[in-house]
């Protein structure tokens, strides 16, 4: 048999770019072999996720303990509520944090660690579920589990095959498929999302529009109809003018256009002073693009990256202003750059 290009070690006096290339290659192929090993099983571990009614707690030593913690983590922020359970610890009284209601899962390629064989036997004994990550199907801890999800063969990125690198790479892979499965599964939403991660640029990308709204609707933003001149609608703008666009709406409150103050000097340049006698109705920017008022933070960044707007109206559900989102705003948030 040939060998996996995968598995090739760059020569010892090729470049360094070589030889990460062959570690990339290496992890690529581990976790493009997880896709043939899905089968019933792992339909079985979804289910069981979505029955338990305690906590997955996720456990692993060595690297694989590593592995498991960020498993676990992937699992709380996307709806299933999970901690890290350390195998050697549990042995010692950690073994109280479990309950009946909770399920284990448990990580180890080689699936005959000492100390996680010895975990799973003994939850089994309580009736909790058990679910394995491990390399192959007929190893002790997949004998012992409810059910064992397997990353297959894997030929590790080590030169010396030694490291674990691909395998833990392949069983991180498989451990957020799972995740992520059960949380769509549970219908969790991006408002279920928010609510996890208030803190960082995740969180400030979903906020509620509302809430960073610096110019609103008749307080720091002035609403002018849209059949008035444009020296009316400064004159009426001046009044309590901070943004660097007016909103202009209809006879029924609905906005129709947006009248920036790009626009303005544009119209200066072209027609000089005749250009305040002209209705703005004829020189703002009708039907603008916006927001609603349900949108995130994330819906406006979107919209001024697609669009190269720097002003964006927000409406209600009847098409009535209730603000404005200026690009400065989100700068100042720190969710889009200069």
């Amino acid at each position: 048999m040939g060998q996996n290009p995968a598995s090739t070690p760059a020569p010892s006096d090729a470049p360094p770019r070589q030889q990460a290339k062959h570690v990339l290659r290496a992890e690529a192929a581990a976790v493009t072999g997880v896709i043939g090993q899905l089968d019933e099983q792992f339909d079985r571990a979804v289910q069981l996720i979505l029955n338990c009614r305690g906590n997955v707690l996720v456990g692993g030593l060595g690297k694989s303990g590593i592995i498991a913690r960020k498993i676990s983590a992937t699992f709380a922020s996307t709806g299933t509520p999970s901690h890290f359970l350390h195998p050697t610890e549990a042995m010692h009284g950690d073994l109280g944090r479990i309950r009946a209601e909770d399920l284990l899962l448990l990580l180890s390629y080689g699936g005959q660690t000492d100390e996680v064989l010895a975990l799973a036997a003994l939850v089994r004994q309580d009736g909790v579920n058990v679910i394995a990550i491990t390399g192959r199907a007929d190893c002790h801890l997949a004998r012992i589990a409810d059910c064992a999800l397997r990353v297959g063969d894997v030929t590790e990125a080590c030169t010396h095959q030694l490291a674990p690198t691909a395998s833990t790479t392949a069983m991180l892979a498989l451990g957020d498929a799972l995740a992520l499965t059960v949380s769509a599964a549970s219908d969790f939403s991006a408002d279920d999302f928010a609510k996890r991660h208030p803190g960082g640029s995740l969180g400030r990308m979903m906020m509620p529009i509302t809430q960073v709204l610096r110019f609103k609707a008749r307080q720091n933003l002035p609403l002018v109809r849209d059949d008035q001149t444009v020296e009316r609608v400064l004159h009426e703008a001046a009044k309590n003018r901070r943004a660097g666009a007016v909103l202009l709406v209809d006879s029924a409150g609905k906005l129709s256009g947006i009248f920036t103050d790009a626009d303005l000097r544009r119209r200066l340049i072209d027609d000089g002073p005749a250009a305040l006698a002209l209705p703005v109705a004829e020189v703002m920017t009708a039907h603008p693009r916006r927001l609603n008022r349900d949108a995130l933070v994330r819906d406006a960044v979107q919209m001024v990256r697609e669009h190269r707007v720097d002003e964006l109206p927000v409406v209600d559900a009847d098409d009535q202003p209730v603000g404005l989102i200026d690009v400065q705003d989100l700068m100042a948030l720190k969710v889009i750059e200069e």
